[in-house]
């Protein structure tokens, strides 16, 4: 089964390519953070944009290739110029980044 530890260092490995697509930072939340994960979990990935380089093409092209590497699993994106300010803090708190 997939761990946190695995999705942060294909993350780190990735992160060059993916800052051609405008990537600042890079995160994951949710249940794989809390090792709370079962094997149908999806993985929640929060992306920080430079500035300016917020575009629909960018985001789905980080779908693409975050899709491609983790193959058997859903991948949630959010962007952090997209979070609800209602659950938006609690997301950033728990984040990891790569």
């Amino acid at each position: 089964m997939l761990t946190k530890k695995t999705i942060l260092g294909v993350l780190k490995t990735k992160k060059s390519l993916l800052a051609t697509y405008g990537v600042n930072n890079i995160g994951l939340f949710g249940s794989f953070v809390g090792n709370n994960q079962k094997s149908d979990s999806d993985i929640d990935i929060l992306v920080d944009f430079k500035s300016s380089e917020e575009t629909f093409d960018n985001l789905m092209s980080i779908y693409d290739v975050l899709e491609k590497s983790f193959k058997n699993y859903k991948v949630d994106i959010v962007t952090k110029n997209g979070l609800s300010e209602h659950i938006g803090s609690y997301i950033l708190k728990e984040t990891e980044y790569a």
